[in-house]
């Protein structure tokens, strides 16, 4: 009784005012809706979420290079190093240059920011030693007469000039190309033409 008394009491004003009414109860269902579909887009969104680190920077850390240390170093040998380690690092692997190196060659002669290749080798030579190497033994006139073989890893910019076709400049590039693995890393590396490859390959060497 008393809720037929209290609906007639406002139906007059329920009658009024429904459109309003409607509007309002319908705003406040899409309301709710939009609440609840937020809350679930953002839980899916953060479960789907995972940072990873790039696989091309993950197989560059992990790509390894093999490299071969000799002469006057401390601990001579074959050393596995990290793909982008310069010949700095190679030299502090082999703990570091022995007290006999010829630290003045090196330092005239060697670029220790140079990037390290696989299969690369490091030769430092001992004190007097880079002299008893020296592959010029006489000077004719305009022609110089060279035997043995120029290491064109550890060689001075003054020992490649004097190789048939290498002047200053392709000395300097050739060490700056430094090292190398084999001598033909002189076409791949495009230092020398072919032309000049032929004049030079019986007389240098890596070792």
């Amino acid at each position: 009784m008393e809720f037929r008394e209290l609906l007639d009491k406002h139906s007059s004003f329920i009658k009024r005012n429904l459109p309003a009414l409607s509007l309002g109860a319908l705003g406040m269902i899409f309301f709710a809706y939009g609440l609840i579909g937020l809350f679930l887009a953002n839980k899916s969104a953060s479960e789907n979420i995972i940072f990873e680190a790039s696989s091309e920077k993950n197989s560059m850390e992990e790509k390894i290079i093999l490299v071969d240390i000799e002469g006057a170093v401390v601990k001579p040998g074959l050393y596995k190093l990290s793909f982008n380690s310069r010949i700095q690092d190679g030299l502090v692997a082999a703990g570091g240059l022995a007290a006999k190196a010829d630290r003045d060659y090196v330092a005239k002669n060697l670029n220790l920011a140079t990037k390290l290749t696989d299969g690369a080798k490091i030769y430092i030579p001992r004190e007097g030693e880079a002299e008893s190497i020296k592959s010029i033994t006489s000077i004719k006139g305009s022609a110089q007469v060279l035997t043995g073989q120029i290491n064109i890893n550890s060689a001075s910019e003054q020992e490649l000039d004097i190789l048939p076709g290498i002047g200053p400049v392709t000395a300097s590039k050739i060490i700056g190309g430094r090292p190398y693995s084999s001598i033909e890393e002189l076409l791949s590396k495009k230092i020398v033409g072919s032309k000049v490859f032929t004049q030079i390959k019986d007389k240098i060497t890596v070792y």
